[in-house]
């Protein structure tokens, strides 16, 4: 009896001490307006903001971020399939690997606080290995994380940041690929569905009101509803904490 009641005891510890699923938010596309970037910084709890280089807003808005407790990444412009256009700091697989890295520095260098990047578009660079090479050294030299939102399935991304010791997280789903309230609903359904089955889960939204409204409606009931909200920085703090980064000089614009 004692032996049965010890092991109730243990599994009761240790289904009351298993950690929640993680979610990680991270709002994409800031930098051009200004009040969608004070809305961003404004939502409840731990959300990252991905700052476009070189916009009017970009550094403002991650200083407001930095201000209200949001992490600030870089969101990279990169060559596409559909050659769309990409705006200032665009990285594009015609690049010699000079001027994709001296490029990358200045928008690193553009963007207040930033902690790491992801890609903007992205479905042809994301898909190089050389390229993204260049782009992974140039995080590791400076102790940044990359996050791949996944615009290709031909992504190399991930593997290109393990490979030169980058710290790395990929997109599960976007919020927003449909701006209404009854799809976004669904994609963050499907966001919790993945976390539950998988421990965590990484979501891409945009600035748009209606993505905006729907989160500062539901972030706040995450953890009653048995969720923790993290920085990219807190799920990948152990491997931070392992990088190296080197003191670089800061490039000229």
């Amino acid at each position: 009896m004692k032996w049965l009641l010890t092991g109730v005891l243990l599994a009761f510890s240790c289904a009351t001490s298993a950690e929640p699923p993680t979610l990680v938010v991270i709002i994409d596309d800031l930098g051009y307006k200004l009040d969608a970037g004070e809305k961003a910084a404004a939502l409840p709890g731990k959300v990252n903001l991905a700052i476009l280089p070189h916009t009017p807003n970009g550094a403002a808005i991650a200083r407001l971020g930095m201000a209200a407790g949001k992490e600030i990444m870089l969101h990279a412009p990169m060559s596409n399939l559909q050659q769309k256009p990409l705006g200032k700091g665009a990285l594009t697989d015609a690049m010699r690997e000079e001027e994709l890295r001296r490029t990358l520095v200045r928008s690193l260098n553009s963007t207040p606080g930033v902690r790491g990047m992801n890609n903007h578009m992205g479905s042809l660079l994301t898909s190089r290995r050389e390229p993204m090479g260049w782009v992974m050294e140039e995080l590791s030299r400076r102790g940044l994380y990359y996050v791949d939102s996944r615009t290709t399935a031909s992504t190399v991304a991930a593997d290109m940041a393990a490979e030169r010791g980058v710290p790395s997280l990929s997109r599960n789903v976007f919020l927003d690929n449909h701006i209404d309230a009854a799809s976004i609903h669904l994609k963050f359904k499907e966001f919790l569905a993945i976390a539950d089955a998988e421990g965590m889960a990484i979501a891409i939204g945009h600035p748009h009101e209606e993505t905006l409204s729907y989160l500062r409606r539901q972030l706040p009931r995450l953890e009653r509803q048995g969720y923790q909200l993290k920085l990219v920085s807190e799920v990948l703090a152990p491997k931070l904490a392992r990088m190296k980064p080197k003191a670089v000089p800061v490039a000229a614009d």
